[in-house]
């Protein structure tokens, strides 16, 4: 864990919170939409003032008498944000009357030791700020005026912030490979981070569409620690129309481009569907390794297992190069082979061919089997070079016109006969040549 400061930003829904996060962070990390309830779990974020990094924690709206099961677990995990933080940044709206949950959260505040910055948030003009007189009944301090929209006095809460934290050097760690928990909505992708984590990390409800920013952590597997993120559930584009579903849908798919294995789940007692191949297809699209997770393997039936078998075989079969695991993440059984099968396919991410092997390869290939002939012209593989790894990339330097997907992926399954690339896509990228003639 990094020894980089802890600041926990709270406050009750629709305060500003999550915009406050992402202009102290400089980029639009948060989920941010004008009703309450966006921000679902806590989410960390590095940010930097003056050189100084500390660890940000956005939190959901802490409610005083939360209504249902979801809402009582976004309160419990404000909590438990709280036991972790060096500071907080008590988030209040500086435009609207003190409520029953901004006092609630004042009261749990006071109950603590950890040092507290009130913001008056919404300050958009100095007539605002000399207006914040109600603000002192809360009993936490003088209320700092900001405008998180504008950016408005941002800088002095930052000043007035540094002065409580404690000067801690942060802890540099060695690079660690990234995984990505990817699924559907509802097939267990946080229950799955939870086991590994150990703890209730990340929240559970049978309400899909529960995480919608990914969440990411350091897990430990065989003895070799990871970083993971569970991403929203990925729907259909139809189903996009509520703004927070969409950007998370786009910020999980940020995090797969820049992840080195995605852990794909499929509920074992629906088996693949048409979404689920749409995801592969981004994962090795995007060059990131595969790992398939069937879970809910306890619950199902034999009859659902035999489906789910057939029609992993069938809408997945293009990346049949990925290993496929049967699971339970609710009871942790068969979990532990995870880490061997992310070993797998890491090491399959940066294996490297050399040159001249390859191009003996490809020349015996290619006399063995000639690529077709298009519009009268039949193209020739003249050189070959493995150009990158993670993923792993050949290029084609080619004359006489294009090979042709076919073709490419011929190349692509001799390769896999030769070399053991479990876990990994493989790119081809073909360029052309202009061709020597007499």
């Amino acid at each position: 864990m990094s020894q980089m400061p802890i600041v926990a930003v709270v406050g009750r829904p629709n305060v500003g919170k999550s915009t406050l996060v992402n202009r102290i962070v400089g980029r639009r990390v948060a989920v941010v939409e004008a009703r309450p309830g966006v921000t679902r779990d806590r989410r960390e974020f590095q940010a930097e003032w003056l050189n100084r990094p500390f660890m940000l924690v956005d939190t959901g709206g802490w409610e005083l008498t939360p209504s249902g099961e979801l809402t009582q677990n976004i309160r419990a995990q404000t909590e438990a944000a709280l036991a972790g933080a060096d500071a907080v940044l008590f988030v209040t709206d500086a435009t609207a009357t003190v409520t029953d949950d901004d006092a609630g959260v004042a009261e749990m505040l006071r109950r603590s030791d950890t040092p507290v910055v009130l913001v008056a948030n919404k300050s958009d003009n100095p007539q605002i700020d000399q207006d914040t007189s109600h603000l002192y009944g809360l009993g936490i301090g003088d209320p700092m005026p900001v405008s998180a929209l504008h950016g408005r006095g941002t800088g002095d809460l930052l000043d007035r912030l540094f002065g409580l934290l404690p000067e801690v050097e942060p802890v540099e760690h060695p690079d660690i490979a990234s995984l990505a928990i990817i699924g559907r909505p509802n097939v267990g992708k946080s229950t799955l981070l939870n086991r590994l984590l150990g703890e209730d990390r990340v929240l559970v409800s049978e309400t899909p569409g529960t995480t919608r920013d990914p969440i990411d952590a350091i897990v430990e597997m065989d003895g070799e620690p990871f970083r993971v993120v569970d991403t929203a559930g990925i729907r259909r584009a139809p189903k996009w129309g509520d703004g927070a579903d969409y950007y998370a849908v786009l910020r999980a798919k940020g995090v797969l481009a820049e992840s080195d294995v995605a852990l794909l789940m499929i509920d074992g007692s629906e088996g693949a569907t048409h979404q689920d191949q749409r995801l592969a297809e981004e994962i090795a699209e995007a060059g990131t390794g595969l790992v398939v997770l069937l879970n809910k393997w306890d619950a199902a039936t034999l009859e659902q297992r035999d489906w789910c078998r057939d029609s992993v075989a069938d809408r997945l079969g293009f990346v049949g190069w990925a290993p496929v695991l049967t699971l339970s993440a609710k009871t942790g059984s068969k979990i532990k082979r995870i880490g061997g099968a992310v070993r797998v396919s890491l090491e399959s991410l940066d294996r490297r061919i050399p040159t001249g092997e390859l191009n003996r390869l490809v020349r015996r290939w290619q006399e063995a089997h000639p690529p077709p002939v298009r519009k009268g012209r039949r193209p020739k593989i003249l050189y070959a070079v493995h150009a990158g790894r993670r993923p792993p990339v050949i290029v084609l330097f080619v004359a006489g016109g294009e090979l042709g997907v076919d073709y490419l992926r011929f190349l692509e399954n001799r390769l896999r006969n030769e070399y053991d690339f479990t876990g990994a896509p493989i790119q081809f990228r073909a360029r052309q040549r202009a061709s020597s003639r007499g």
